[in-house]
């Protein structure tokens, strides 16, 4: 024999057990009295919250009374019609929607919101009671009353909430597409008109404060589904582009650096040197430039760089073409040297051109003996002559070495970063 499982028990209304003429006595005085409930809790909210702006209806009365009338109006009727009724009374969304869609739009919490709906449930529950008392309802019906508006309660703020919601995703939206614009206006490379008019007023549109400096950045992923670094809401951030793009206000700033360490973690690539708002697009194209020197293991992988920091770098590894050419030129005496000792030939000369010293410092340098260097100084002479002595000349050969040794070509010196 199977064994039948228990049926569900809703627990029974006390209003069940009211008699009917009672029941609909109650709502006729509660539908009757609901304008002038509903007018006692707008003058309640006046009082209270004076700041709060009045929004007129297409008839000139005011949308939240219009809004708390309609309220009552649905929970007395539930009330009245509670045989064919089920679960809790619903509002239409319209009216409380549109609260908790004001409160987003005007960048206000829900919290005095629903401090207003409580105080209008606790105005209802006292004339209420007071109506109870007059018809003669039994407490328990009158204790469950109470339950039934705090969770009537609960649905009108879940409506505001929805609303708010909206609210905040449709500000979000056009906050991301304003600052999109202000951020394309920003790195443009040719400005049409005065660009520092139309910067403010974009930023303004934003609430931007514009900056006397700004240091792009750009950024590498380091997944393709990585979320968003928390940069802070001063910074610009466009995700949208492969390589993400950033803008930082005033990079100098107390606490900025710290910040920007922080949110980067686990993220690489590169942010440009300060300019000014305008010269944004120069900022972008250093941090552009040290990006790619990192993707050819040329500047360190794995973390986010400041240009400034890697100025030689920029300098010397970017010309490429140049640079290889002024090589041929200047090292031509080393062809014949063979390549190891053409290397330590090349490493000893940038070691002089650098120190400037004798074969002491030279050596301290390289870590060989002074004798060594000697020697190969002596070889030095003989390969160039005189043109190690032209000032044009070694700023020449100096930078084609230092370029070497950045694209791991030369060793590097004792001491040298």
């Amino acid at each position: 024999m199977t064994a039948r499982s228990p049926a569900t028990v809703t627990p029974r209304s006390a209003w069940h057990d009211v008699p009917r003429f009672q029941v609909r006595r109650f709502a006729a005085i509660a539908m009757a009295e609901a304008p002038a409930l509903a007018e006692e809790i707008m003058r309640e909210i006046r009082r209270e919250y004076p700041h709060l702006p009045v929004v007129l209806d297409d008839s000139g009365e005011p949308m939240a009374l219009v809004g708390i009338r309609r309220a009552i109006e649905v929970f007395v009727r539930h009330l009245e019609n509670l045989e064919n009724s089920q679960g809790r009374p619903t509002v239409p969304p319209g009216v409380f929607q549109d609260f908790g869609r004001g409160e987003g739009l005007h960048g206000r919490s829900l919290d005095s919101l629903q401090a207003i709906y409580r105080m209008g449930v606790r105005l209802a529950w006292r004339r209420f009671a007071d109506i109870g008392q007059r018809v003669e309802i039994p407490p328990p019906a009158m204790y469950e009353l109470v339950d039934a508006g705090y969770e009537y309660l609960d649905g009108l703020v879940d409506q505001s909430v929805r609303g708010y919601a909206e609210a905040a995703a449709r500000q979000a939206g056009e906050r991301l597409r304003l600052q999109r614009r202000l951020m394309e206006l920003l790195l443009a490379e040719q400005h049409r008109g005065d660009p520092a008019d139309a910067l403010a007023e974009r930023a303004a549109r934003i609430g931007w404060p514009l900056p006397e400096k700004v240091s792009v950045g750009v950024l590498l992923r380091p997944a393709r589904e990585a979320v968003a670094p928390a940069v802070g809401q001063g910074v610009l951030l466009d995700m949208e582009y492969e390589q993400p793009r950033m803008v930082v206000p005033d990079p100098d700033a107390a606490g900025r650096p710290e910040l920007l360490h922080r949110a980067l973690t686990g993220w690489s690539g590169a942010i440009g040197p300060p300019v000014r708002p305008a010269d944004a697009a120069k900022s972008l194209r250093w941090a552009e430039a040290a990006v790619r020197l990192m993707e050819r293991g040329l500047l360190p992988a794995g973390e986010v760089l400041h240009c400034t920091e890697h100025t030689e770098a920029l300098v010397l590894l970017q010309p490429e073409e140049l640079i290889d050419d002024l090589a041929l030129r200047c090292l031509a005496p080393l062809a014949h040297c063979g390549p190891t000792h053409g290397r330590r030939l090349a490493e000893t000369l940038l070691a002089w051109l650098e120190t400037r010293g004798g074969a002491p410092e030279v050596a301290a340098r390289l870590g060989v003996h002074p004798q060594t260097v000697r020697y190969r100084l002596r070889q030095i002479r003989e390969l160039w002559g005189d043109e190690v002595d032209d000032p044009d000349r070694r700023f020449e050969l100096e930078l084609v070495l230092r370029a070497k040794r950045l694209r791991g070509e030369l060793g590097a010196a004792r001491g040298h970063r």
